[in-house]
Order: C-alpha cells, then structure tokens, then sequence
C-alpha cells in the first residue's frame, strides 16, 4: 500500500516484454519475460518490471513470486540502443527499477536458463533464490561495450562472492556456467534443463509451507544486516525475534509442533 494515498499499486497494463500470471490457488505469482528469442529487456519494461514487483508485493493472494523467461535464454541483456537515448533522469532510475525483487517483502525466485547476461543477471542478482538450469550462462558484458554494470551488478557480486572474483567477471567479461555459479554461491542451486520447472515449482511449495511474518521478517532482517557490524546485526535479530515471539503464527507452530501436526499459519 502506498502510505500517501493508501492505494494499493496496480499492475502493469499491456506490459512491454513481459506478463504477469498468478495463481491464487498455489499463492504464486509468476513474472515471464516474453520477448523472444533473447528476451531482451527495454528501458520502458525496466519501469513496468518495478510497477508488478509492487503490485505484487502488495497483493495478500501472493506468497511467493517467480521470475522466469519464455524459450531457451533468461535474457541476453538490455536494448543497447536504449541507453544512448535515455534521459539522465531515466539513467539514475537503473538501479531502484532493478533492485525491486529485493525490496519486496515476499520470497523471490529466478530461475534462469540459456543466456543470463547484464540487466538479465542483475535482476536475478536482486531476487532471494536463483536456480540455475545446466545451460545457464551469467554474464556482465558491458566492459565489451566501454562501459561498467549499472544496476547494481558489481555491488551485489561482490558481495557475494568477493572482490577477486567479481573483477574476473566484470572487468573480463567473463560467463560463468550454471555450475560454477552454484559452487561460488550465486545461483541456489543448479539441475538439468528439463528439472528446472520441478525444481522452480518444489521450492515455491516449500516457501509456501512457512509462516509469511517470519518469512517477511527474516527477509528484511537478512536484507538490512548486509553491511551491518556483527553486534548490530545480532541486536536486530533480537528484537525481531522478540517481536515475533508474540505473534499468532509464533503460537501456532510451537502447538502444531507439540501435537505432531501441519501447522496452519496466517501471517499474524
């Protein structure tokens, strides 16, 4: 909800390069790039893609989001042309477009095959889980272009995986396959090309099964703690742990545990 008008933002009309499916039965929603063969992202669609983020997040029929593409490649990158003809303005927007995954307050899922280049990866780079098909190539190619990552690429790399890995990505142009990327601890996990369906649906199953405050809090807290000194980090954790204490899905769990049940949380 929006706090100045109280309105709940709205998804996307005629969205540009992408469509938005959700199934209120399985609480998923699924954002498909669909502009094949590369699903090359636009800089309207980068707008657009932050708009359903928000719609989304804010959607109570929605547990879980999904990031996905039509066809053989996850997205080959941004419209090259389109940089040169972007305002400054638009420019500066880049980064917050891109980093919406991260700011929504439910669990995010890409799963990316074939080409995951530029705008492609860092976009996956925002969301929580990347699952990886065997195919899967990831990529920063813009020193190809005498340019650098500019939404949030670089910075989130590092830290994941470090400064002397990240300057092989991004100043080499390097891909790194859907295994590599596994064993450096960006992707989640990484399957077979014709797993990645299975794999994508079994991890929404599994999100779904938890409780949406805890799964909302440890999100928000993990997100905010990044670059926290460990003593704060761990005075947050307390006082998100002590709020949660006395919730109701708290309560739930610890009965549903005690008497060998599912439980059967409502996000209270």
């Amino acid at each position: 909800m929006t706090e100045s008008s109280g309105i709940a933002p709205a998804l996307p009309q005629n969205p540009d390069g992408f469509r938005v499916e959700i199934d209120a039965g399985r609480e998923r929603a699924d954002i498909v790039l669909d502009r094949p063969p590369l699903n090359i992202i636009v800089m309207p669609e980068r707008d657009q893609l932050r708009a359903a983020f928000e719609a989304l997040d804010a959607d109570p029929s929605v547990r879980v989001v999904v990031l996905r593409a039509v066809g053989e490649h996850f997205s080959s990158g941004g419209d090259i042309k389109g940089f040169l003809e972007a305002s400054p303005e638009h420019v500066a927007k880049l980064a917050w477009n891109i980093a919406a995954p991260a700011r929504c307050s439910k669990p995010v899922i890409a799963a990316n095959r074939g080409y995951c280049f530029g705008v492609g990866f860092e976009l996956s780079l925002a969301c929580d889980f990347r699952l990886a098909s065997e195919s899967c190539l990831y990529a920063l190619p813009e020193q190809r272009l005498g340019q650098i990552p500019g939404s949030g690429g670089s910075a989130r790399l590092q830290k994941m995986i470090g400064i002397t890995r990240t300057k092989d990505v991004v100043m080499r142009s390097r891909r790194i396959t859907g295994r590599e990327a596994q064993q450096w601890g960006i992707a989640t996990d990484c399957v077979a090309d014709d797993k990645l369906e299975a794999a994508t649906d079994a991890l929404v199953e599994e999100l779904r099964g938890f409780a949406p405050l805890a799964q909302r809090t440890a999100k928000k807290l993990l997100n905010d703690t990044e670059d926290a000194m460990l003593t704060t980090a761990i005075e947050l954790e307390g006082h998100c742990y002590s709020r949660l204490r006395t919730s109701e899905d708290f309560s739930e769990g610890v009965e549903a545990f005690h008497a060998k049940r599912k439980p059967a949380f409502k996000g209270r």
